[in-house]
């Protein structure tokens, strides 16, 4: 394998496997790996997904064509994890978003057939499957709340809210503030903005590139 053997155990569909377990799993499913460059398309938003895709090294954006012509980004993830796992084994699995290379990347294409006989035979890997395909499903129910959501101040404030808890009030956003302006679908100096206006009503503090809540009652409030 392409990917260190530890960084493989840090994948929430390997969680509880050792690093051989996983290589040997890999080995008896993978079909072909890919090498992709910055700027690459992976998959194509509608493609088929004839296999399970790994990724196994590099960063990838997600981003979704609406039906008005606009282009909205999805999300940014980093290796090791599987791509669009909560479709692959749809009747008619398709990708829901376009796939596209941040930096270098590999990707394993895992056979989705043995990979079904691998869970099968593996209730770990069966519930960490499950476990990945609902977490998939809540996040894009969160995703669409997001979009349909009229004010960029509730946007902001919905993105705050589900990056934290009463415990963890704080986080450094993954996206820099150029591409969480394109993940909200709105401009930058709009974004920043509003982040000031939420810090001024002592709603959320910035230190950096870290936000940290406040008042989280006065976030919900408005979204």
């Amino acid at each position: 394998m392409t990917a260190n053997k530890q960084k493989l155990t840090a994948c929430p569909l390997f969680l509880g496997m050792t690093a051989d377990e996983i290589e040997q799993i890999i080995e008896r499913t993978i079909i072909e790996k890919r090498q992709y460059k910055k700027g690459d398309i992976i998959a194509e938003q509608g493609r088929n997904i004839d296999y399970l895709y790994l990724l196994v090294e590099g960063t990838i954006t997600t981003e979704m064509l609406t039906a008005d012509g606009n282009i909205i980004n999805i999300d940014i993830r980093d290796a090791v994890l599987p791509l669009a796992i909560a479709f692959i084994y749809e009747a008619v699995p398709r990708f829901p978003v376009a796939v596209i290379a941040m930096k270098s990347v590999e990707i394993c294409l895992l056979s989705k057939d043995k990979f079904l006989q691998e869970m099968m035979s593996n209730k770990v890997l069966l519930n960490n499957y499950l476990r990945m395909s609902a977490g998939i499903t809540s996040f894009l129910s969160a995703k669409l709340a997001m979009i349909s959501t009229r004010s960029l101040k509730s946007k902001v404030a919905l993105y705050i809210l589900d990056h934290t808890t009463l415990e963890s009030p704080s986080f450094v956003p993954k996206h820099n503030q150029t591409q969480l302006a394109e993940h909200l679908g709105v401009q930058r100096p709009s974004l920043a903005r509003t982040l000031g206006q939420l810090a001024n009503e002592g709603a959320i503090a910035t230190s950096g590139h870290k936000i940290t809540v406040v008042d989280r009652k006065k976030l919900e409030v408005i979204v």
